[in-house]
């Protein structure tokens, strides 16, 4: 199972590699051994054919007449994602979305930790922790980076906190960042930066809801 070289792989493709894999979940809570890709792409919203090409890009996989060995697909697309081993998160902004994403316990099921919170509002860090994660003023950046290795910072801050807190994950050299405050951050390319703009999402919704009308 490996990529073949110099071959740029569709973005949506990896999108889709997610939603696959959360269909394997399934398949494996069910003590499901064998799927065929028909029905991994029903359950996915996609075609046969388009889950046998997204598979293509990464090698050869399931047998042709049986279909795939769940917990082997399963296996191989979370080392495909990078999700066979831990990655360390921290959390930026504990306001009512950053609580909610300390409660998220899905994050769990795909390797994801929440290592450390942290704001700059008193009661909050009074608190010491949420949820069992510890709850930092953002001058401890540097100190609990150098101790538990933050991969992914999660910004999850007002508007006007996003780009200063980002300043400190640069500073820090936390090299994965995923923005939820509604603003394009200014951050040096060799970051990686994802943002989730509910608002966006929405329009687009509404859009599309528009023209049904």
């Amino acid at each position: 199972m490996e990529r073949r070289k110099n071959l740029k792989i569709p973005e949506v493709t990896i999108r889709r590699l997610s939603a696959y894999l959360r269909c394997l979940v399934r398949a494996r809570e069910e003590e499901r051994n064998v799927i065929s890709s028909s029905t991994l792409a029903k359950n996915c919203g996609v075609n046969a054919a388009q889950v046998r090409k997204d598979l293509a890009y990464f090698g050869k996989f399931g047998i042709r007449g049986v279909g795939y060995y769940v917990d082997d697909l399963y296996a191989d697309i979370k080392k495909i994602l990078g999700i066979d081993r831990v990655w360390k998160l921290a959390l930026f902004g504990v306001g009512n979305l950053g609580t909610a994403l300390l409660f998220y316990k899905d994050f769990l099921k795909q390797n994801y930790r929440v290592i450390a919170a942290f704001d700059i509002d008193p009661e909050k860090l009074g608190m010491g922790s949420i949820g069992g994660i510890p709850i930092f003023h953002p001058d401890e950046l540097m100190k609990v980076h150098q101790e538990e290795r933050i991969d992914i910072a999660i910004i999850s801050t007002p508007v006007s906190q996003a780009q200063v807190v980002a300043d400190r994950i640069i500073q820090a050299n936390i090299r994965g960042v995923l923005n939820f405050a509604p603003i394009r951050l200014d951050i040096p390319e060799k970051f990686v930066v994802k943002n989730v703009f509910f608002t966006n999402i929405l329009d687009n919704l509404v859009y599309l809801l528009c023209q049904q009308l």
